[in-house]
């Protein structure tokens, strides 16, 4: 998906399982949130100005950059994106280790439907 220049929040993907991106962008569409999809760690930084509004869902486990890599990335680059982890290979210390940082969420894979959505303040109108 090409990055869109506008100041809408948009909600940005990042996960390497395609089966979890197609899911995710069903969802964002079926409830009407702008939202870009990205394959990698190193696809978002490429593609996305970490400064536009919005917030960030993020796998934990990827090839290459990986999810915690990329939030230390974001913050050395001084943004404050909210960024929710979504995994399937939670632990207690990752989960610790996400949120000191300032993870807002850190959510076990597979995410029911309301799951996500239920925990954010995304106007679905």
């Amino acid at each position: 998906m090409t990055p869109s220049k506008d100041t809408q929040a948009t909600v940005f993907i990042v996960d390497d399982d395609p089966a979890i991106r197609f899911a995710m962008q069903a969802l964002m569409d079926s409830v009407n949130i702008e939202h870009e999809i990205y394959a990698s760690g190193d696809e978002f930084l490429e593609n996305v100005d970490d400064q536009r509004p919005g917030c960030l869902v993020l796998d934990i486990r990827m090839p290459g950059l990986g999810g915690l890599e990329l939030q230390e990335e974001l913050l050395r680059r001084g943004s404050t994106i909210p960024i929710i982890f979504i995994t399937g290979h939670g632990d207690v210390p990752t989960s610790v280790r996400a949120m000191k940082r300032g993870a807002v969420e850190f959510l076990q894979k597979p995410l029911g439907r309301g799951k996500l959505l239920g925990r954010t303040n995304w106007n679905t109108d």
